[in-house]
């Protein structure tokens, strides 16, 4: 006999396989396409604003998006695997310290600010990314070191060709001096 919660598992993969959900976390300014039905017709409403909540629960998994809207904060709950979503994109990932931001209902204006958290690439193996710079960079730092070798080779014969040029002009005006002299 199976589990609600094997069979709650089971109805998440299935969704999961239609339609792509991304990770975002609280903080996140989100855009959330919305399908509204309006008589026969179907069409899809964006709803952008901050994610202060998101709750993990499989096929129960919700998430609080909070925006201002003409001076008036509006908030709306989603349930993550409902077939009212659309899409979900992240705009920006937001830097902070709680899993639950319900104190910016109370902030106004550049209080209720979040900072821009700057991370990776997403969808990108960084691990690959990073062998194959490494390698590129060892290669371009190997042929730097070359053409540096050569420039200090090229600098140290340019060095003495002056350094003889000098005493060239030394004896010159050394022998000049004698022969006026004379």
């Amino acid at each position: 006999m199976k589990n609600i919660e094997e069979i709650n598992k089971e109805n998440v993969k299935k969704i999961l396989t239609k339609k792509k959900i991304p990770v975002f976390f609280a903080g996140d300014t989100v855009k959330v396409g919305v399908r509204i039905v309006e008589g026969k017709r179907e069409r899809i409403q964006y709803f952008e604003g901050v994610c202060i909540a998101k709750k993990n629960r499989d096929i129960n998994s919700s998430f609080t998006v909070r925006k201002i809207s003409f001076g008036e904060g509006v908030e709306r709950t989603f349930a993550l695997y409902s077939s009212v979503i659309g899409s979900i994109k992240v705009i920006r990932s937001g830097k902070v310290k709680r899993a639950k931001l319900y104190y910016l209902r109370d902030r106004k204006g550049k209080s209720a600010r979040i900072s821009e958290k700057i991370k990776k690439r997403i969808g990108v193996d960084v691990a690959e990314q990073i062998s194959e710079n490494e390698t590129e960079s060892q290669e371009n730092q190997k042929e730097l070191k070359k053409d540096e070798t050569k420039d200090v080779e090229l600098k140290g014969e340019s060095k003495q060709q002056e350094v003889k040029k000098q005493a060239l002009q030394q004896s010159e005006k050394k022998e000049n001096l004698k022969t006026k002299k004379k």
